[in-house]
């Protein structure tokens, strides 16, 4: 069963006839993909510190917004949060009261990366940036007053794809010090061959066409797929990454690939938690005040990345 608040808001959705975002081109989508949030996001809780700041990029200069719920939070370590919108919309804003609500509830300070995005920066220019900005954050733990050696990742949809990519080229280079991974709904698998994809490609508000238009802006028509710097469940070794939450939604595209990833993880000795809502839809934790669902989630999840940074 669909959960009644989720069924409530794509009813709203169809009855006012807005249009999906594949349907306009990626600034336009940014904009109103900015401008929604307002309806299914709270007002922002009170945190003892917020700040932006600019930092060295492989691209050109990276914006990055820092959160500390309460002081003394720093000493917790710190979550390097990547925001989600299909590596073509989202920014530091969309995704300002998930970051806010995490430093709140796990205590720990929040690093939010304003990587840049498709069609104007294609693949790999995102996983270039938040591999970059996650390095940056260890390389200045002393200046953002934070342990160096407690430091997770995480994010949502693409930004769970990129914290996914980041533990893996971490790993690869021989940096084994991230302490956690934190999947929102990641997506895994560019090649979007499971069932879910085609089991919840319609009705549910993210479409197999919206991933389509996801995927060749990012990645371009012809992109190579199995890299899997675009597609983690495709790398050949998924063994010693950081331990894992992937958390889905049962209503969701995606839902399957999430699935498989943890199972991967799991198969390859590398420690992971997998948690299905199983009546939600894709994107439903950025929907607090109309699914109160998205709450329990938030706060599982930075329970878990609150333990992994002990």
């Amino acid at each position: 069963m669909l959960d009644p608040n989720a069924a409530a808001i794509l009813r709203l959705i169809a009855e006012k006839g807005v249009p999906p975002m594949h349907a306009e081109p990626p600034p336009l989508a940014r904009t109103s993909y900015r401008n929604r949030r307002f309806f299914a996001q709270p007002e922002p809780p009170t945190v003892s510190l917020i700040h932006d700041k600019r930092i060295p990029g492989p691209g050109g200069e990276l914006g990055i917004r820092i959160y500390r719920g309460a002081p003394g939070d720093e000493a917790r370590g710190a979550l390097v949060f990547f925001h989600g919108g299909g590596w073509v919309i989202g920014d530091l804003d969309t995704h300002d009261i998930v970051c806010r609500q995490l430093a709140l509830a796990g205590g720990f300070s929040v690093i939010s990366v304003d990587y840049r995005l498709g069609p104007e920066h294609r693949f790999p220019a995102a996983v270039d940036d938040c591999i970059a900005a996650t390095r940056w954050v260890r390389e200045h733990a002393q200046a953002l007053r934070i342990d160096p050696d407690r430091i997770a990742v995480g994010g949502d949809s693409a930004g769970g794809n990129l914290a996914a990519v980041v533990s893996i080229a971490l790993r690869e280079a021989g940096e084994k010090w991230l302490r956690f991974q934190l999947l929102i709904y990641p997506v895994s698998d560019m090649r979007q061959l499971a069932d879910s994809h085609q089991r919840n490609g319609e009705g549910y508000l993210l479409t197999a066409d919206a991933l389509r238009w996801f995927r060749d802006h990012y990645m371009g028509t012809e992109g190579n797929w199995s890299d899997w710097r675009a597609s983690p469940l495709l790398a050949t070794d998924l063994s010693g990454l950081p331990p894992a939450m992937v958390i889905t939604a049962g209503f969701d595209p995606l839902r399957d690939e999430g699935r498989q990833y943890a199972d991967a993880l799991s198969a390859a000795g590398t420690k992971a938690q997998y948690v299905c809502f199983e009546r939600q839809i894709h994107g439903f934790v950025n929907m607090m005040r109309v699914i109160p669902e998205a709450n329990t989630a938030i706060r599982m999840a930075a329970d878990a990345t609150a333990r992994a940074l002990v």
